[in-house]
Formats: C-alpha cells, sequence, structure tokens
C-alpha cells in the first residue's frame, strides 16, 4: 500500500536520500518545506510535490489533507537542522503523522520525555535514521563481540575526519547552540553504533574541545573508546592526503581495523524499509547516543594526558590548537 510522506528541509545535503528512499520504497511525497527555494532536486523524484518556503502555510496544508481524509500524510521526513528537529516533530505528530527524523533527533536530552509524551497523546510514533545499524560490516561486528567472552573489555580507536571550508563557521552548523557542535554534528552516529554494541557509556573524559575538532575517552560496558573527529583538513593522515581524499574514516578494535566505508548510500532505504515494517527504531533507541553527546558538549576539557588518542599527541606537536 502506498502512503504519503511530507518533507521538511528539502534544499539540505540528505534530503535527497530521502526522496530516493521514499520513491524505492513506493510511496508518494505530496507536500515539501524549506526557506530556501533552491530545490530543483524535486523534480528527479517527486515533481508533483506542492512546495512551500513557510512553515504556517505547510502545517495549514498538511492539515487541510489531514481532513480530507483520502489525502491525509502518513509520514513526515525531516531533514531540517538539528536545533528544529524537536519543532518539526512536533508538527508531524500534531498532523497525525509519524515522524521520520535525522540524527540528532533531539539536541538535549530532555526533550525526548516531551516527545514521549506526544506519541503517548496522538498515537503516532517518532522514528530516528540509524542507518549505521544496519550495515552488514557493522551487524557483523556485533554479532561478533556478542559471541565473545561477556567479561571481555576491546580497547577502540575511532577516528573521524571530514574536511570542511570556511563556510561551515557561517552556517548553522558551526553554531554550537544550533547544530550541537562538532561532536553532535558529525559524531553522532558513531557513537550511537559503539554503544548499540558495546553497551552503555560508563564514563567520559574530554581531552579537546574546540569549534572543529574534540577528542576524547569514553567508557562503555565493554570498551574503552580513544575518539578523535575534526572538519580541519590539516588532521588528515599522509595516507588520505596521498589519495586527495577529503574524508578519513577508521575504526579499530584491538588493533584491528574495521573496514565499513562502503555502502552507506543505500542505508536510508533500508531505513525507510524497516520503518515501514514497524520495525524502525524510536526514542529510547536514541536516547543513549544523545546523552553521550550532550555530556561530552558541557564538559570541560582536561587537556592531552592521560589515555588519549594518537591524532591529539600530533595535534599537539604541531600547535593545532
Amino acid at each position: 500500500m502506498s502512503r504519503n510522506f511530507a518533507l521538511i528541509g528539502a534544499s539540505g545535503y540528505v534530503a535527497p536520500r530521502h526522496m530516493k528512499a521514499i520513491k524505492e520504497t513506493g510511496n508518494q511525497l505530496v507536500a515539501l518545506l524549506d526557506p530556501f527555494d533552491s530545490v530543483g532536486i524535486i523534480d528527479s523524484y517527486f515533481p508533483q510535490a506542492d512546495f512551500f518556503t513557510e512553515p504556517e502555510r505547510f502545517d495549514r496544508h498538511l492539515d487541510k489533507l489531514r481532513r480530507k481524509k483520502e489525502g491525509k500524510v502518513d509520514y513526515v521526513s525531516i531533514c531540517s537542522p538539528n536545533y528544529l528537529h524537536d519543532a518539526h516533530i512536533r508538527l508531524a505528530l500534531r498532523n497525525s503523522a509519524h515522524a521520520i527524523c535525522e540524527k540528532p533527533l533531539v539536541l538535549n536530552p530532555w526533550n525526548l520525555d516531551g516527545l514521549k509524551e506526544m506519541e503517548q497523546e496522538t498515537g503516532n510514533k517518532v522514528y530516528n535514521i540509524l542507518q549505521l545499524r544496519l550495515h552488514p560490516s557493522i551487524i557483523a561486528l556485533k554479532n561478533k563481540v556478542e559471541s565473545m567472552p561477556k567479561d571481555k573489555i576491546f580497547d577502540i580507536d575511532l577516528t573521524y575526519i571530514t574536511s570542511r571550508g570556511k563556510w561551515y563557521f557561517y552556517s548553522w552548523k558551526g553554531d554550537v547552540v544550533k547544530s550541537g557542535g562538532v561532536v553532535t554534528n558529525i559524531g553522532i552516529h558513531f557513537f550511537d553504533m559503539l554503544q548499540w554494541i558495546f553497551g552503555s557509556a560508563q564514563q567520559s573524559i574530554v581531552h579537546v574541545l574546540s569549534a572543529d575538532k574534540a577528542g576524547g575517552l569514553l567508557q562503555l560496558q565493554r570498551a574503552n573508546v580513544r575518539w578523535f573527529l575534526s572538519i580541519d583538513r590539516n588532521d588528515l593522515p599522509e595516507k588520505a592526503i596521498e589519495k586527495n581524499l577529503p574524508t578519513y574514516r577508521s575504526i579499530t578494535v584491538d588493533d584491528e581495523e574495521i573496514e565499513f566505508s562502503g555502502g552507506f548510500t543505500d542505508l536510508h532505504t533500508e531505513s525507510y524499509k524497516h520503518i515501514l515494517a514497524g520495525n524502525g527504531f524510536g526514542i529510547d533507541d536514541a536516547r543513549n547516543s544523545i546523552e553521550i553527546v550532550h555530556n561530552i558538549r558541557v564538559s570541560e576539557p582536561q587537556g592531552v594526558n592521560g589515555d588519549y588518542h594518537p591524532f591529539l599527541k600530533r595535534n599537539e606537536e604541531t600547535n593545532l590548537f
């Protein structure tokens, strides 16, 4: 059965993946919202969809469709800036639609409780796109860990460097109040994946926390994770520079590299398939990673000492912070 979708944040980077997922799962996108009108990408997927630049008129349109019954929107996909997710999820629920939201679901853990109340009041669900949980290599790692002795503690290094230009700091992404900072904006899906496999957070130490990079030690139930996240091109290792790669992604578990670079582009479609089958990831699934990144964001950095990520020593030696 084909379902009706609406989408908020049509001009954003990730929106085409949602449009593609809606189309590939045999559904219809009937309305979109974005304050910016550079949204020609819509023509590649749903050229007949209605488009709005004002949230008031978009909200009114969804309400009118709801009252028509047969044209009601069943799901609202949310690709807007992080700080607007909470409000846009509420907009979806008020219009008797389920919400499918990009990460992070919200910026502050306590906002999740309000959304839980609205779920109960409206009978509609909130789903979070946690696509790494569907990646074959990550599922294989989880199965491997679960087959090991329960008292084994793993040593993990997480490194993610994705180069960004000056524009980043002029956009909402560079505003920690709106994005949650670099740890939330580029790191939350990794922290979600790690806690999903290795258990909830026991202790968090932050060594470095700045506008363009961060690093620390996260102790999970079954792992000690040294992590480093950066949007600074200067942090790229030589092997990435030699290949002219703007992004470097690495996770090692007990010194063994976990390869999961490929297979990302189709994971949104897989996420939609799971949601439509009633198996999507909800508010409770998102809570742990939101708490982890929030606690990091409000922590006082302790400097490069103790058990720190090796890239932090490299940064210190070259005076990058």
